[in-house]
């Protein structure tokens, strides 16, 4: 079954089943492979995309849900990695091992449009659902209050 997806501002048609989760049609159908598939159950953020600018957990989302509405994903959030998120995270060297970085990246973007200046609660609540097995948090709170002010 063709499914048409929106992604990064660009569409593709792909063939797959209305139910395969979002995340497997973003690495394995388009080749985007920044979303990181973590737990399948969406407990970890690993795979954390925007779907009409909310956050959501792409490996608990049907293609069939994700049709004809707008999903970026870490590759579509800046064209060079210059996004005042992205910098903020290499000014506070907020990555370990990485694998969860693009997730907490895209929840941290969302928070800062839905919350331009967060409180450590916000913070604290927003990113809550995205897990650091490094324990990065300290670097990440740092890094989204440098970009909500403008500093990164």
């Amino acid at each position: 079954m063709a499914v048409d997806l929106n992604i990064n501002g660009k569409a593709y048609s792909i063939d797959a089943d209305k139910e395969m989760p979002l995340l497997w049609a973003i690495r394995d159908l388009v080749g985007l492979t920044g979303t990181k598939y973590g737990c399948g159950k969406a407990l970890c953020g690993a795979c954390t995309v925007h779907l009409d600018g909310a956050s959501i957990r792409s490996c608990s989302v049907s293609v069939a849900i994700a049709a004809g509405k707008k999903i970026t994903t870490i590759e579509g959030l800046s064209a060079d990695g210059e996004h005042p998120v992205q910098v903020a995270w290499r000014k506070f060297n907020v990555p370990q091992c990485g694998y969860c970085q693009s997730g907490q990246i895209m929840s941290a973007v969302a928070l800062l449009e839905r919350i331009p200046q967060p409180t450590d609660s916000d913070i604290d609540t927003a990113m809550g659902g995205n897990i650091c097995r490094c324990g990065t948090y300290t670097r990440i709170r740092k890094a989204i209050h440098s970009a909500a002010n403008g500093q990164s």
